[in-house]
Order: structure tokens, then sequence, then C-alpha cells
């Protein structure tokens, strides 16, 4: 018997199913004038139609109002993965509505907390095409820069120190240039005052990146990688506090080359910038106390 991909025929019509191909050839064969190529995929389709059973759905009598209801309770209680396809069911039934914008929005939060960030963004995307002129995009901004901000390391993010300066950047770029079409079109939201804090926070983060690169090439002997990504920082982002470490790098990279000149010369900004007793060395990271090796 042939059955279709994943199918599985119920207990309660398993004799009825072995029995209803033998019928239907029978009957085909007292047919005239038929192909017999018909055959197999009227079987199959007869199969499937007698011996497929759904489950019934709960929420099918329900009003939009009570999904909403139901599934707000169950993302409230922490159960995102019940709530998420309470607030699909919605925006399928109050389609063209506000409800089915709101719906969209709170899946976009429920996949959001439930670390779905691809699916949360996904969704985002989705809304923001949809509804372009909706009063609740500077929401939508604001959640999809979250969703990127990825400030959360998880359970293991205490025990490593791991900041947001030593992980992929591009996050972060997105999460910025979200926080910053935030502000730059909603001024006088709610949510710009946080979103222009975490746009500072990126940038700090964005330029210790670079000091952690240039850091890292200056340990391993690669004083003309360390001046390049120390380059970067000063001139990509400036007043940052990262900014007086990248100085030193260069001071010192400099002189490890003998590049005399050019050493001076960083060494004359560094003072002049961060006084005259400015450390000089290149601080390592703090190794973590369960680290053995």
């Amino acid at each position: 018997m042939v059955y279709g991909v994943g199918f599985a025929p119920c207990r309660q019509m398993r004799r009825a199913c072995l029995l209803l191909p033998l019928m239907i050839v029978r009957k085909l064969s007292t047919m005239p004038r038929i192909s017999l190529t018909l055959v197999p995929a009227v079987l199959i389709a007869a199969t499937l139609a007698g011996c497929s059973s759904t489950k019934d759905d709960p929420t099918a009598k329900w009003t939009p109002e009570r999904i909403y209801t139901e599934a707000r309770d169950e993302s409230s209680s922490g159960a995102y993965d019940k709530a998420v396809p309470l607030f699909e069911k919605l925006e399928g039934r109050a389609a063209g509505t506000p409800l089915a914008q709101q719906a969209q929005l709170e899946k976009a939060y429920a996949q959001y907390k439930a670390g779905e960030k691809v699916q949360a963004l996904a969704t985002l995307d989705r809304f923001t095409k949809l509804h372009p002129a909706s009063p609740a995009m500077d929401y939508a901004l604001y959640l999809k820069g979250l969703v990127n901000f990825n400030d959360n390391l998880g359970m293991f993010g205490w025990l490593t120190r791991q900041d947001l300066s030593e992980r992929d950047q591009k996050a972060a770029k997105d999460s910025f240039e979200s926080f910053r079409e935030l502000v730059t079109r909603f001024p006088d939201s709610k949510y710009s005052d946080d979103a222009r804090q975490r746009m500072q926070y990126i940038v700090n983060s964005l330029a210790q990146y670079e000091v952690h690169v240039a850091k890292y090439y200056y340990s391993r002997g690669a004083y003309v990688a360390a001046i390049a990504r120390a380059q970067a920082a000063i001139k990509d982002y400036q007043n940052v506090p990262a900014v007086r470490e990248a100085m030193v790098i260069l001071v010192k990279s400099y002189d490890a080359l003998g590049m005399t000149q050019l050493r001076d010369d960083a060494q004359r900004v560094l003072e002049s910038s961060y006084g005259a007793n400015t450390e000089q060395s290149v601080e390592k990271k703090k190794e973590s106390w369960w680290k053995l090796w």
C-alpha cells in the first residue's frame, strides 16, 4: 500500500484502508475507456481521503478577541512556544485589522524572548514591509534593535566574562542601524531615549572591539596589523574610552618597530589628550577564575 510522505493510517480505519484499494480497482475494471495509468493516482487520493484524520482545532469557534487574550496569557506566563502559534492564528483570523498588526508585533516579541532570533527578525521585517505607515512602527524598530542588541550571553556569560566587544559585530551594527532609524524618524517616541543610550553603548563596544583585535595582534608580535586596527579605532570612534588604549597600542607598536618619529608623535598626542602620566602598558584581559591554562 502506498502512503503520502509523513502519512500514518488511523487505527479505527485500518481495516477499511486495507480493503479500499481493492474495491476501487474492481470498480475501475468495469468502467470502459479509462487509462490504467490513472489507477495509482486514484488509489493514493482515495486512501488519503479515507484514512486521514485531523485533530480538532480548539480555537475554531473562538473569537479573535479570545485568541488574543489566550495568547497574551501564555506570553505573560513565559510559555512563548504556546503563544506564538496563537498569535499566528490571530493574524489569519483578524487579517486587515489593527488587531492583526498587534498580533504580528507580539509574535515577534514572543519569538525574541524564546531565543528565536531569526524568526523574530523575519516577523519584524514582514511587519515593516506590510505596514510602513503603522503607528506602531517606532516599537517595531525598537524591538528589532533589541533582538540584534544581543547583550545577554546566556547562563555562561558571567562565567566567561565575555562582553559585546569580543563577539561578532554584525549584530551590533544592525542593532545600531535600527536604533538610529528609530531616533531619526521618531525622536519623541517613548522608546527613543533608551535607544540613544543603547546606541552609545554599541559605539563604545565597536571601538573596544577594534582595540581588542589590536591587542591580540600586538601580543603576537604583529605590530603592523596592531597599528592598523588601533588607527581604525581612533579614526572611526572619537570621544570614547577605548581611544586612549588604542593610542597606547599605537605608541608601543611604533616603538617595537623602531619607528621613533611616529612613536614620539603618537606619544605627544596621547599626553596632550590624556595627560603626561598616562599608563603606557597594554592592558590584558583579566583571566577568569576557572581558567587553569
